[in-house]
């Protein structure tokens, strides 16, 4: 860390400034729930005051419901989690109908309210984008590309440049609201995949999405897993994780997102010295529902026990050396 980030003087909690942008977009501070960990708002609003969030990213919507994957579709790993759910979701139309009155609400108290969207084609997640034009309630969109393109044999949109780059070219055609690309870790360079999407218009990059894993039972000698893998999530992935954010930092000019085993204020600052300008807590939620209030009170703290007047300048401030 550069010694401007280590002033000898503290200053006082209320006199740090955690606004953060994201393209454009100003979040009272850099803390985000992920998306798939809190349902579309109202799920974890009884244990968490949503309204001290940064921002809000809701899980992910498709042009028509999905029923996801049979159960068993969770298990519990070391330091982290193993899910299949299968990106259940209820479809664009009771989206519309039924979630977006509280997202706006949400949106009011100052939280920004992000939509993650998926599909099966470059035409469904174009659809998604069309069907959410001119929603007052939403602030951006989030492609989660690790989906599997049925047109393509199923190879999932985020192993590929080019495919990558296509479904997010379509989204940014078919939006009215910048475009977060969520990039798969599952691939062998992960800064080629964020260079195709911000060539393609990707107005940021959420880093990362699930890894690839599997869990077994010995006595019956059979996956945990209903489907035998699933995206494996939580502290176990954390190091690939900030990698990762500082690879695509260094790769592309667009914000990053920093996404993977974030479970206090700590983690969440190191993935900003990394590259990072926000994060997004996922697999705490279901551990600590609370985590994300606490996560923005520690790292204004943090920042004004070594004088930092401002978060923003932590971003990137990572020394190599």
């Amino acid at each position: 860390m550069s010694s401007k980030t280590r002033p000898e003087a503290s200053v006082s909690a209320e006199a740090v400034d955690l606004a953060v942008d994201i393209a454009g977009l100003t979040m009272a501070n850099p803390v985000m729930l992920a998306s798939g960990t809190a349902g579309y708002g109202p799920e974890l609003a009884e244990v968490l005051d949503l309204s001290v969030l940064g921002g809000f990213v809701t899980k992910g919507i498709a042009t028509y419901p999905w029923e996801g994957n049979a159960p068993p579709r969770i298990a519990e790993t070391k330091a982290g989690m193993l899910n299949a759910i299968g990106l259940q979701n209820v479809g664009l139309n009771s989206f519309l109908e039924d979630k977006v009155p509280f997202l706006m609400e949400l949106r009011k108290s100052g939280v920004r309210v992000v939509v993650n969207i998926i599909g099966k084609s470059v035409e469904e997640y174009h659809d998604v984008a069309r069907g959410l034009r001119g929603c007052e309630a939403i602030d951006a969109l989030e492609l989660n590309i690790s989906c599997p393109n049925i047109k393509e044999g199923g190879i999932a949109f985020g192993t590929e440049p080019c495919a990558a780059g296509e479904v997010t070219a379509a989204t940014v055609e078919g939006a009215d609201k910048p475009v977060w690309v969520k990039l798969s870790p599952n691939v062998a360079n992960i800064a080629a995949m964020g260079v195709a999407c911000e060539e393609a218009g990707a107005a940021a990059l959420s880093v990362i999405n699930t890894l690839l894993g599997m869990a077994i039972d010995l006595e019956q000698r059979k996956p945990l897993l209903s489907i035998g893998a699933g995206g494996l999530s939580g502290p176990a992935i954390k190091p690939v994780a900030l990698r990762m954010v500082w690879q695509v930092h260094q790769a592309c000019s667009i914000p990053v997102v920093g996404i993977g085993g974030i479970w206090n204020a700590t983690d969440a600052l190191e993935f900003m010295v990394c590259g990072a300008s926000a994060v997004q807590i996922g697999t705490a939620n279901f551990v600590h529902p609370n985590a994300a209030a606490e996560t923005v009170v520690e790292m204004r703290k943090w920042c004004a026990a070594r004088g930092i007047t401002r978060i923003s300048e932590l971003v990137g401030s990572l020394n190599p050396n």
